[in-house]
């Protein structure tokens, strides 16, 4: 009896020394992994206009928001008008930032009336690039809606044409109806 206990460890030690040596020896299984890293965002590039130091076409890096275009600009000219502009929001490659510059109010003179402030060029509202004010200047649109299509535009991006606009909410046909004709798309 002790031979064939003999025989069976001898057995298993041959079984397990050879694989053992086939583990060894065996290629391994699979693909190398290769490790790369992580692919840098492309650069936006902004065109920044208006009351600003130095206007033109700057370079940022992915996330900038509206301040940094600003800031590169060489930051604003003491008759920017700034506060219909939301320097939080986050800027999109190929985004122009139009600061608009500030008109004092003049006093009427002896005999003169105050008139209301002129209309853009043409009597158009460029609902892509205009100000909080100069949306508010179209009929049936408070400062409510006006907050609703610049928040609109920069989450979606530009309009592409002037009845893009009845998809902000608030806006419906009625409301279109009224601003159609005083409004446009720009760039």
């Amino acid at each position: 009896m002790d031979r064939l206990v003999d025989k069976l460890i001898l057995i298993v030690s041959g079984i397990l020394a050879g694989g053992l040596i086939w583990l060894v020896t065996a290629p391994p299984r699979g693909a190398p992994i290769e490790l790369r890293p992580a692919p840098t965002p492309a650069p936006l590039i902004v065109h920044v206009i208006g009351a600003v130091a130095a206007p033109g076409v700057y370079e940022l890096p992915a996330g900038a928001r509206v301040r940094d275009a600003l800031e590169i600009a060489g930051g604003l000219l003491p008759e920017a008008g700034s506060d219909g502009l939301n320097q939080a929001a986050i800027v999109a490659d190929g985004d122009q930032i139009v600061v608009p510059g500030v008109q004092a109010a003049e006093a009427p003179g002896p005999g003169t009336s105050a008139e209301p402030a002129a209309s853009p060029p043409g009597g158009l509202v460029d609902i892509n690039n205009a100000t909080l004010a100069q949306l508010e200047s179209l009929p049936g649109i408070g400062p409510a809606i006006a907050q609703r299509i610049i928040d609109y535009r920069e989450d979606n991006g530009p309009f592409a044409k002037i009845s893009d606009i009845v998809n902000v909410s608030g806006i419906g046909p009625a409301t279109y109806e009224q601003i159609k004709d005083r409004i446009t798309v720009g760039p």
